[in-house]
């Protein structure tokens, strides 16, 4: 098994950043949203950031190896983590920053995947390794986190059960999902999914399956597409299921679909630090990095 974790953290968090009014948060919260990438925002009972905790799953799943992806205005980061680019001790993981530099004459980053191709140069032995990505504003349970790490399928994502998921209907229907063959192989993802298609696109057990952005890779397989993924027309980013798919092209029957039927806790906009600090507070009363 790999001991690898890349978390993606250097969005531009723009939805996190709108100005829009929360009745429950405090001023220090709300500031913090306004200037934080969104896993150092304080939603802890001690103020600890977000990503304190996924830190403590992915430790508790067997991760040693962190590489945080920050954006060129990062250096937050390293107050929390460890004031060095790479090596930092912290709880016993040994963390490491890659930085997603904006390309010329964009304002914003370019994307997951340009993220991830950024930190695979700056850190190229994981070419020649197996590691796992996601996000640094989902909190990702130790047991999705375990599954990705004991898969011996080239590459893997986790596939939530839809239905599990505890948030809004109209948010749930956005999100992309995930076609599937009978034994759990990707075959596509669908963007924007309309009512008329959800009943073909149900896996074996009749769920419909949406990706979180926890993924497992082979990097010597995915490194090629990862340095050649197209332009989302749409949205102008270069993007990490698109990587995933070109690769399947080549390479059908190396993606499985991991199936987990559990809430994953998202700190994507200000309405949703409430009610993460809610979670955190009942599943979480202590942080206890002792395994």
């Amino acid at each position: 098994m790999h001991d690898n974790l890349i978390i993606l953290a250097g969005g531009a968090s723009s939805r996190m950043k709108k100005q829009v009014a929360v009745a429950n948060l405090s001023e220090e919260e709300i500031a913090q949203a306004n200037e934080r990438s969104k896993g150092l925002i304080g939603v802890g009972p001690n103020g600890r950031p977000l990503l304190d905790y996924l830190l403590l799953n992915a430790k508790k799943a067997g991760y040693k190896k962190i590489y945080i992806i920050i954006g060129e205005q990062g250096d937050l980061f390293k107050e929390f983590y460890g004031s060095d680019n790479s090596n930092n001790n912290f709880n016993g993981l040994t963390i490491s920053f890659a930085t997603q530099y904006i390309p010329e004459g964009r304002t914003k980053p370019f994307g997951t995947a340009d993220a991830l191709f950024q930190a695979v140069e700056q850190y190229p032995e994981l070419n020649t390794q197996e590691y796992t990505v996601c996000n640094s504003d989902n909190l990702y349970s130790t047991g999705a986190l375990y599954a990705l790490r004991e898969t011996t399928s080239p590459n893997a994502f986790i596939s939530y059960n839809r239905d599990a998921l505890e948030f809004p209907s109209e948010r749930i229907s956005r999100f992309a999902i995930a076609k599937l063959s009978k034994n759990n192989q990707l075959l596509d993802i669908l963007e924007k999914p309309t009512a008329e298609v959800l009943e073909s696109y149900k896996d074996a057990e009749g769920k419909l399956r949406v990706s979180m952005n926890a993924f497992k890779f082979n990097g010597a397989l995915l490194y090629p597409y990862l340095k050649n993924c197209p332009v989302h027309p749409e949205r102008d980013e270069k993007e990490l299921p698109t990587v995933l798919l070109n690769a399947l092209k080549e390479h059908p029957d190396t993606t499985l679909g991991i199936p987990f039927s559990e809430h994953v806790p998202d700190l994507t906009a200000k309405e949703d630090i409430a009610e993460v600090k809610a979670y955190l507070k009942k599943h979480y009363p202590v942080l206890n990095w002792e395994l």
